[in-house]
Formats: structure tokens, C-alpha cells, sequence
């Protein structure tokens, strides 16, 4: 256990040298190594040590940043400067990044430390992190089940101490399920509110990158350092960033929309019991009112998601042909085998599949009939979200429709596999932001998350709600 509940009361004992900022550091590396089963890193940073002597110095002499102190791991699809960037590919194995990511670079100007590159499903593919070249990740509440994916090495990594924070990505639930299935906060922010600069694309309409965290605090903390306008993304939006830390205990009255159509067939009785439960509870206060609504148009997100996502990763892993960086079949002597070869020993299975997916969609012959519809079929449930906000102010549904299944459990069923993501891809075809927060365990002492919705750049209400709800 840590010596700290969050990161403002580690400081205040680094300031007091109750604690030691490079023993602390120490003890993180200490647990990676002694916790390596988990397999929740692709790299360890041993500059994280010197970082944290630099740091301790500044926080004692006062010109530490925001984040002096904070331990953070980096999903291995985000940018550091001359650190390893493989996506977990092993088409990019022996690739190292020439530029930092907006967002990492946020993290360290405000002194935070990067302790690390954490495993992931390959290209962000996946919903167990199962489909990596550096192998799958452990749930360290169960090693026999999976983490969640694609960001399972960042959830394992949190849940199991490893770092006080990490950065994940989510393009169709990617923080917010593995924050389920490791009992963790997860958060999702919305499109456009942190930017995509040094983020490996996956799909570039749906992608965001976020923060895991033990605690709501430093969600919101982090979230207020890594938010804003970036020149070098046009898809991030100048709007106006709330203190987060400051609203978080801001007192409120909530309207709270009951999705009808996330209650249904397929949602285990035991994750349904306990978010009732915590609804029941809530319903005591005179200032939560629930009240039931419909998204009419969810039964089509999965659908939707994967005809679009597919197309768009067609589109994106192109440029992974062997020519300009990444892994090159030598053996061909004609540059077309030399490019199905590379991919074709490069690419995992579920990218692969994923590429042929979107390349079918968006083929002659194809591309009104599933594409275009598709996207017909995003503004609906874009709409769909659009007039639920006008009648309540945040909306909780389940995370997952389950706990954290056996590893390999759904490995041999695609589809099976996809549909852990039924209650979380709405978001990202809508463009809002969403969290996980931890609400209870099952029977066999498996996490249970609950999900919060909130409309297009109202993340401070999530946060509050999230806090409010687990106090």
C-alpha cells in the first residue's frame, strides 16, 4: 500500500521529509520488477531515479510544478523522445520516437515523472490485452483474468502500485473498461479536449488520451494539466479549462438519466445488482433525482464503431510498410512482396483483421452501402445523446456488461470479444466524455465499474458526480 491517499497529501509529506521522493521512486521500480508476472510494462524508465533527486531539490527550494512528485507510466502508443514506441508491434520493435507527445510533455513540465512504457493491446486493438507482441497482461486482482483493453498494462499498472498515475487511450473504451476490470478511476475525456500530438493513430476521429488513477483527485489533476488547445493538433478545441481540483467539491443538483436500453438482456445480474444498489442509496438525497431515459439508437453502436474504426485504421496503419522506419522483410527483391511480407510478419491477428475490415468497408462497391451508412448512423446516436442532456445533467450505465473474464476466454470469438465494449463505444461515436468508477466487487471478489456520461466538454460534472458518488 502507499503511504499517501493522493497526490496533494504525498507532497505535503515529501515537502514535511516524511517520505523520501527517491525512495518513493525507488519502491515503484522495487514493485515493477518484484510484480514483473503482471507483465503491465513494455520499458522502465532508470532515469526516473535522477528525475526524482532534480525534483525533490525543486519542491524543497519551492519551483517544483503541479505535478512534483507524481510518478506517471505512458501507454506504449504515446510519444517520449528518444524512449521506445513499438504500439506493442512488433513492426515497430526496434522503433524510437523522435518527438514527445503533447500531452506527456504537459505532464513533464510540471514535473511529473515518467517512470515507464506500459503493455498494450497491439495498435490499441483489443479489449483484454491479449493481442501483444510483448505478450498479455495479468489483472492483478486476478492473474488468472484479463486486465481490460487496449489500455491493460496502464490499469494493471495503477491497480497493482506500480505508479501513482498512468496515461491511457480510448477510442471505443480503451481507459474505461480496464478501470472496471481493475477497480480503478478511468477517464475518458472529451474528443478535442487533450491533444492527439504524438498519439500513434488508431482511429483519428474517435482517439483520446486520458488518465488512470486510485483516486478522483488526481484524475482531476492530471486532466487539468493535460487539457487545452495544442497548435500542432486542429482537432483540439479552444474552449475554456475549469480549475477541475477546485470544482471537484463544488455542491450541485443532479438530474441522473437511467439509459433504459444499458438494463437489458446480456448485463450480468450481479453488476446490475450492485449499480442499483448504489442508485437506491443516492435516491435518499433530495438534490440526486433519477430519472429513466432512452438512447434509442444504441443497439447500433458496436456496428457503427467497428465498420468505422476498421475503415479508419485501414486508412492510418498504411504507412507501415517497411520503407521509411519500423521492421523490413529483407528477403523480397520486388517492393510489392517486400510490403505484404512486412505486414504480413509485422501485424498481429487482430490488426490484421481490423485492417482487412476497414479496407473491405471502404471498397468500390461497398463504401455507400456500409460507410456511408455508418456514418448516417453516428449522427443518430450523436443526436441521441444531444436530447438526453437537455433532460438530465449526467448519465450512469454499467462499464462493462460483466467482471473480468478468464484469459482466453473470448480469444477464439471475435464478436464475443467486441461486445465488451457495448455499453462504452457510444461515447466515442458521440464525442462526450465518460468515467469508470469502482462501485463494489461480485462474488468472486471481481471489480464492478460504473460509468458516468457527460455532455461535450463538461468533464468538471463527472468528476463531481464520481466524487460525490464514492464518498
Amino acid at each position: 500500500m502507499l503511504q499517501y491517499k493522493n497526490h496533494s497529501e504525498k507532497l505535503a509529506k515529501i515537502q514535511s521529509k516524511e517520505i523520501s521522493l527517491i525512495e518513493n521512486v525507488q519502491i515503484f521500480l522495487d514493485n515493477i520488477e518484484l510484480k514483473k508476472d503482471l507483465n503491465a510494462f513494455n520499458f522502465v524508465f532508470d532515469d526516473a531515479l535522477a528525475q526524482a533527486n532534480i525534483i525533490e531539490n525543486k519542491i524543497f527550494n519551492g519551483t517544483a510544478g503541479k505535478l512534483a512528485g507524481m510518478v506517471i507510466a505512458i501507454k506504449d502508443v504515446i510519444a517520449i523522445k528518444d524512449k521506445p514506441l513499438t504500439c506493442s508491434s512488433k513492426i515497430l520493435e526496434n522503433f524510437s520516437s523522435v518527438y514527445t507527445a503533447t500531452a506527456v510533455q504537459k505532464l513533464i513540465d510540471e514535473d511529473a515523472i515518467i517512470i515507464g512504457k506500459t503493455n498494450c493491446d497491439e495498435f490499441a486493438m483489443g479489449s483484454s490485452n491479449e493481442n501483444s507482441a510483448f505478450g498479455k497482461v495479468l489483472n492483478p486482482v486476478d492473474k488468472s483474468r484479463v486486465p481490460g483493453g487496449s489500455s491493460g498494462g496502464s490499469a494493471a499498472a495503477v491497480a497493482a502500485n506500480l505508479c501513482d498515475v498512468s496515461l491511457g487511450t480510448d477510442t471505443g473504451g480503451s481507459i474505461r473498461q480496464p478501470a472496471s476490470f481493475c477497480g480503478i478511476y478511468g477517464l475518458k475525456p472529451t474528443y478535442g479536449r487533450v491533444s492527439r500530438y504524438g498519439l500513434t493513430a488508431f482511429a483519428s476521429s474517435f482517439d483520446s488520451i486520458g488518465p488512470f488513477a486510485n483516486n478522483i483527485e488526481d484524475i482531476a489533476l492530471v486532466l487539468s494539466v493535460i487539457a487545452g488547445k495544442d497548435q500542432l493538433d486542429s482537432t483540439s478545441k479552444e474552449i475554456e479549462i475549469p480549475n477541475y481540483v477546485e470544482v471537484i467539491d463544488k455542491p450541485s443538483v443532479l438530474k441522473i438519466g437511467i439509459p433504459q436500453e444499458f438494463f437489458g438482456n446480456g448485463l450480468n445480474e450481479e453488476v446490475k445488482i450492485a449499480i442499483q444498489q448504489k442508485i437506491d442509496y443516492l435516491s435518499k438525497n433530495d438534490d440526486i433525482e433519477f430519472i429513466n431515459i432512452h438512447l434509442p439508437h444504441n443497439e447500433y453502436s458496436i456496428a457503427t464503431y467497428y465498420i468505422l474504426t476498421t475503415a479508419e485504421a485501414s486508412a492510418n496503419l498504411q504507412r507501415y510498410d517497411g520503407v521509411r522506419y519500423g521492421v523490413r522483410d529483407n528477403k523480397q527483391t520486388e517492393l510489392d512482396e517486400m510490403y505484404t511480407q512486412t505486414r504480413s510478419k509485422g501485424f498481429g491477428k487482430e490488426v490484421k483483421r481490423r485492417i482487412m475490415l476497414g479496407t473491405y468497408v471502404l471498397s468500390s462497391g461497398y463504401y455507400d452501402a456500409y460507410y456511408t451508412k455508418a456514418q448516417k448512423v453516428r449522427r443518430l446516436i450523436q443526436e441521441d445523446f444531444t436530447n438526453a442532456f437537455q433532460k438530465v445533467d449526467v448519465i450512469l450505465t454499467p462499464t462493462s456488461p460483466f467482471t473480468a473474464f478468464k484469459i482466453g476466454e473470448k480469444s477464439s470469438d471475435p464478436l464475443e470479444m467486441y461486445l465488451s465494449d457495448i455499453y462504452t463505444t457510444s461515447a466515442n461515436l458521440a464525442g462526450i466524455p465518460g468515467i469508470s468508477i469502482p462501485v463494489g466487487n461480485d462474488s468472486s471478489g471481481l471489480p464492478i465499474g460504473m460509468q458516468l456520461l457527460a455532455n461535450q466538454f463538461n468533464e468538471e460534472i463527472l468528476l463531481q458526480t464520481a466524487k460525490r458518488f464514492n464518498q
